[in-house]
């Protein structure tokens, strides 16, 4: 099972929405993925013992995990070509 997080500014609102919308997706689809909501002062920690990571803004550095779009959650727009790619990262595992 793949460790999947979200990060934010604070961690809480819009991070939040969408661990929740990318669990909702993944649950439809028979996954059973951990989708954490964390705050980007602490995206370092976290990444160390995360698969993949959804990002909220666009990342400064890059990162040893995939990278996702995390707005696509929140417009809808573009949101099922992410989640193919997220799914297709969990195939992979």
């Amino acid at each position: 099972m793949a460790r999947i997080i979200v990060a934010c500014g604070s961690g809480v609102a819009t991070s939040q929405t969408v661990a929740s919308k990318v669990t909702k997706l993944l649950k439809e689809r028979g996954y059973k993925e951990v989708v954490e909501a964390v705050d980007i002062k602490s995206i370092k920690q976290h990444i160390k013992t995360a698969d993949i990571y959804i990002a909220i803004t666009k990342p400064k550095e890059q990162y040893p995990i995939p990278v996702f779009n995390g707005i696509a959650f929140l417009t809808g727009m573009g949101m099922e070509e992410e989640l193919n790619k997220i799914i297709e990262v969990i195939d992979s595992k």
